[in-house]
């Protein structure tokens, strides 16, 4: 009886770690699209600035 009772115990921890191991993939997916939304917008500002021919908005800001 002992046995099945480790045997359930040991079923229990591996379950458990593929759970952990699921819940940290999520967690990469979840950071790698956030990456990506910043890398765009970094991108698409550098793109609008390169274009941008006149006061930048914080010195406009700034003299008035």
């Amino acid at each position: 009886m002992s046995k099945t009772f480790e045997h359930r115990l040991s079923d229990l921890i591996h379950e458990i770690k593929e759970i952990k191991k699921e819940i940290i993939l999520e967690k990469l997916v979840k950071v790698n699209g956030a990456q990506t939304k910043i890398s765009k917008w970094k991108m698409l500002g550098e793109k609008i600035s390169s274009n941008w021919h006149g006061l930048s908005a914080v010195d406009e800001i700034t003299q008035q």
